[in-house]
């Protein structure tokens, strides 16, 4: 099989955080024997030992399109609309947009912005994906990775149409992604003005999203769940476990009352324990101490050197049921150690109390640490028999294969 997939980004120096699953899955299906074509729809074509790279058909367009749409907020003071969160609860919040907020969502500054974008930047794209699919009609089909779904409107109807392959849309985000809540205050509102109907089928991330999807006009509908490739997310040796909890991420938003529960509070409560992070705007931790970023291999030697490591989940995806997000499946690849806040679904991938720990309160996570932090051998057992699920069933390779199973129902 011969895919053309259009990535979001091939660029792991941008800010768009499934690049790195874009990269595992893709050489996943290089693993399995697929012979793919890449082009991004933003940044640069990168090539790889995996993957033919083809260019990105509007880089200075989209380049443009990102200052506008920034210059455009800035001026008109508009900003996408955020979740608005209780602070009483760790589970306390409102998710979903009402109808009037969801159509607020769409601001004149964004449609005028999308319409530029169709305007300019779509056919571009189409006669990119034409081009390609002329030149190459070996192509079985083309699959789509979380490029904004309103910026390609009509190009998926029309290479159907005139090359007969099927086209595939997969959305990474949902349920964040979803014109009926509110989204992350970076994103985009990819929904507004779209017709998923055009696609031969959409999947996603999520399977508490695939009705969503569906009422959307999604004409099918698919779960493939993120992954970890083993080769990439392996455990390092390491001197000694000298961090006793560990987090990694970026931001507050849809978690800032786990983050306190689960970091700021515990480490005020175990002075004698050392609590650490990786990432930026995650607000007042006391004394828990900054990690500096330095590379993806630190990233990975920190959390090995952590006796814990903690997943927590943005209310967007944990609040609705099995919708997948990298960090359960990085950790558990590592051998790590896990304790997570609450994640409907999450047995669908790891057996809590064996695999994991979920805690649901802030008094139960001190519990647990104290716990865990005493007893070495249920850590490790619990780090490997996590470690030894991914390889059964949460590979990229695995994911690979789900892809091609679905693809192949269409040619």
């Amino acid at each position: 099989m011969k895919l053309l997939v259009v990535c979001a980004s091939l660029d792991l120096t941008q800010p768009f955080s499934a690049t790195p699953a874009w990269w595992q899955l893709l050489k996943g299906f290089y693993e399995i024997g697929i012979e793919v074509i890449a082009t991004p729809y933003q940044g640069p074509a990168i090539e790889s030992l995996w993957w033919q790279a083809a260019p990105n058909p509007a880089k200075w367009q989209g380049d443009a399109f990102k200052a506008m749409r920034d210059a455009l907020r800035k001026v008109g003071g508009e900003k996408p609309p955020v979740q608005i969160q209780a602070e009483s609860a760790p589970d306390s919040g409102s998710l979903f947009a009402t109808a009037a907020e969801t159509e607020d969502a769409e601001s004149l500054s964004n449609k005028v912005i999308r319409q530029t974008v169709q305007t300019f930047i779509t056919p571009l794209w189409l006669r990119h994906l034409d081009d390609i699919l002329t030149k190459k009609p070996d192509i079985d089909a083309v699959l789509i990775l979380t490029a904004p779904l309103n910026h390609l409107n009509g190009v998926a109807a029309e290479i159907q149409r005139k090359h007969g392959k099927p086209v595939f849309y997969y959305d990474g985000d949902v349920p964040a992604s979803l014109p009926n809540l509110r989204g992350f205050a970076s994103g985009f509102r990819i929904y507004q003005g779209a017709d998923p109907g055009e696609y031969t089928a959409v999947i996603s991330n999520s399977q508490g999203g695939e009705d969503a999807l569906k009422a959307l006009g999604a004409k099918d509908v698919y779960t493939v769940y993120y992954g970890a490739d083993p080769t990439v997310f392996s455990p390092v040796s390491v001197p000694a476990q000298d961090i006793d909890v560990m987090f990694y991420g970026h931001g507050r938003e849809y978690r800032a009352s786990w983050i306190d529960a689960m970091i700021a509070a515990p480490a005020q409560a175990l002075p004698d324990n050392r609590f650490a992070v990786r990432g930026t705007k995650l607000g007042d931790l006391g004394p828990t101490q900054l990690l500096p970023y330095l590379s993806f291999s630190k990233l990975r030697e920190y959390a090995c050197r952590s006796k814990i490591n903690l997943c927590i989940t943005r209310r967007a995806h944990a609040s609705v049921f099995a919708s997948s997000s990298s960090r359960p499946f990085e950790l558990s690849s590592m051998g790590c150690c896990i304790v997570a806040n609450p994640y409907e679904g999450i047995e669908t991938w790891f057996e809590p109390d064996k695999e994991l720990i979920i805690v649901h309160s802030e008094a139960e996570a001190i519990d647990r640490y104290r716990y865990l932090l005493a007893h070495e051998s249920e850590r490790l057992a619990m780090g490997q028999a996590a470690r030894e699920r991914v390889l059964k069933e949460h590979t990229f390779q695995h994911r690979a294969r789900q892809f091609v199973e679905i693809i192949e129902r269409y040619l």
